[in-house]
């Protein structure tokens, strides 16, 4: 057992500690982080997404998804409109900030030690997880990334990505951050409306090459008497003007511990094996 995980007190001890350790590691390292924002739009569409943002998430309770709203609007003026210049790393929680009470945030959905809670400022996974999207469809690096793939926490309503591509943090330690190695200037466009999250990433010129997030090897399968999702995710760089993948790379392989109903489960592999 970990020392996080003896009681609420020697969690508390943790976070406490590793929100020191990182503003430490701020404070040593000679990193420019992108702080900058403008209102003027660089001119060129990298790749533009958008999330449901009350989403069907098995038994969570409908206020926790009003809540998560209340905190997105919060939160996303901080990083709309954020310059990341050649040699900049972005940083989440560099922009975001803590998510306190005090600066207006509620209770939402979180996850805690593998299991579904909530927490003050709840919901800003769903805020890194469109980031890391359009990232991943760009040339730029991601050098901190964090998620839980050995679980599989709700079935899937209406998924439009595939399993594995989400992220995990928490204030500070636990962040989301990419560098830009390129020699042009990248934007984030962010805001939402009553229904979604919504972002753009752009930059000053065309990019050389496209990207494409591809699925393979998708499924469930039982293993004592616990079910487990399991999947590989792959990145193919495109050459915009031949149309010829020119790389593949595997960024995600997950082996998740399902964590809700096995009817869902047994209606899946059902409907592969008539498929296959």
């Amino acid at each position: 057992m970990l020392f996080c995980e003896i009681n609420s007190l020697t969690y508390r001890i943790s976070v406490k500690k590793g929100i020191y350790l990182r503003k430490l590691k701020w404070l040593k390292n000679r990193n420019v982080y992108a702080s900058m924002r403008k209102t003027k739009r660089l001119p060129n569409k990298v790749y533009i997404y958008k999330s449901l943002i009350r989403r069907q998430l098995g038994n969570v309770d409908t206020d926790l998804q009003e809540n998560k709203a209340v905190n997105l609007s919060i939160a996303v003026p901080k990083v709309n409109g954020v310059i990341i210049k050649p040699h900049e790393i972005f940083s989440f929680w560099k922009l975001v900030g803590n998510c306190t009470e005090a600066r207006g945030y509620k209770e939402g959905l979180v996850i805690k030690g593998g299991e579904v809670s909530k927490g003050i400022g709840g919901g800003m996974c769903q805020f890194t997880n469109l980031i890391y999207w359009m990232v991943l469809h760009s040339p730029l690096t991601i050098i901190e990334y964090h998620h839980h793939n050995n679980i599989d926490m709700f079935p899937d309503y209406g998924r439009q990505i595939p399993f594995g591509t989400g992220t995990s943090i928490m204030y500070n330690y636990l962040d989301f951050q990419f560098i830009n190695n390129t020699n042009q200037t990248f934007q984030l466009i962010i805001y939402i409306t009553d229904k979604y999250l919504c972002g753009e990433l752009r930059s000053e010129k065309e990019i050389e090459y496209s990207y494409h997030i591809v699925e393979e090897n998708q499924y469930f399968d039982k293993e004592k008497d616990r079910y487990y999702r399991n999947n590989e995710v792959y990145r193919e760089t495109v050459d915009k003007r031949s149309g010829k993948v020119i790389e593949k790379i595997l960024i995600a392989k997950n082996h998740a511990k399902v964590m809700y109903d096995e009817k869902y489960i047994l209606a899946k592999m059902i409907c592969r094996f008539e498929l296959s």
